[in-house]
């Protein structure tokens, strides 16, 4: 297997600090550098489809819901990790372009429901068909097994992370 670049990264550590246990570091930095390629792919592949990821992020929030494809604009931000703020900028983004409807609740006049719109259902459809092309190409190289293995590690790592970020 051929070094990258963590390995000289990590190789000039246990150089100048021998004592060092770097595992984890190593592993980290490779996990924050896969991220920012993945970002910078899912970016260039989402382009094609004229979608940014926070407008991918939001359509498929609502697409995953099923028909008819709507929810409060508060459980999309909480679903999206984002502030009711941000949540408002973004739905008035995807509103002028089409791809969402909204309304005010029935329930709770206070609240928002935003709906998918056809247009937006196909954009989200075309544009998640890419996105999955383009993770199964990220992970060729892996066999099914290994997928498998690594999608364990990672949720055991992200589960930790999560519950320290819940706590503090």
């Amino acid at each position: 297997m051929q070094d990258d670049h963590v390995d000289t990264l990590i190789s000039q550590w246990g150089r100048e600090m021998p004592r060092l246990d770097t595992d984890a570091l190593a592993a980290v930095v490779r996990i924050q550098r896969l991220a920012k390629l993945l970002q910078r792919q899912t970016n260039h592949a989402l382009a094609e489809h004229g979608l940014k990821l926070w407008e991918y992020d939001v359509l498929s929030v609502l697409r995953r819901q099923g028909a008819p494809f709507e929810m409060a604009a508060t459980d999309i931000a909480r679903a999206a990790l984002l502030s009711t703020g941000a949540m408002t900028t973004r739905i008035d983004g995807l509103e002028s372009r089409g791809f969402v409807r909204r309304r005010a609740s029935k329930e709770d006049g206070r609240s928002v429901i935003v709906r998918l719109t056809r247009q937006g259902e196909k954009a989200i459809d075309d544009a998640l068909a890419t996105r999955l092309a383009e993770a199964n190409r990220a992970l060729e190289g892996l066999s099914g097994p290994a997928r498998l293995t690594l999608n364990k590690a990672l949720r055991q790592v992200l589960a930790i992370l999560e519950q320290d970020e819940s706590l503090g």
